[in-house]
């Protein structure tokens, strides 16, 4: 339990979110704007209109789990997108996640390749 890594996959929710939600409402969200299913183990990221909270909505062996991050100081920069782009979930690594956590703008982060395993299917 409470265990989040680089081999989970993460998708973020490109719209504010009210941080009131818990998880009946976030679970909603996921199912219906997103188009995916919670219980599937991938984690979902939520954050509010001004940036300073996140919410990431997990599934775990023994039921959903919700890690809250609320700043006092500062704002959690987020990746930008197209504004074309029409799409409710961006999938994201756990490098970002941290990234976005940290403060640090992706733009600005240059990673180095790396091997990583085929993807499954």
């Amino acid at each position: 339990m409470f265990s989040l890594n680089d081999s989970n996959r993460f998708f973020l929710y490109p719209f504010p979110t009210d941080m009131r939600k818990s998880f009946d409402s976030l679970s909603g969200i996921v199912r219906n704007q997103m188009g995916m299913n919670v219980m599937n183990g991938d984690a979902f990221i939520f954050v509010n209109r001004f940036c300073t909270s996140m919410k990431v909505l997990h599934m775990e062996c023994g039921g959903l789990v919700i890690y809250n991050l609320r700043l006092e100081k500062g704002n959690i920069v987020l990746p930008t997108f197209d504004d074309n782009d029409q799409r409710t979930a961006h999938e994201t690594k756990w490098s970002q996640l941290m990234l976005m956590v940290e403060g640090m703008r992706m733009e600005d982060y240059s990673k180095q390749k790396r091997w990583s395993p085929p993807a499954k299917f």
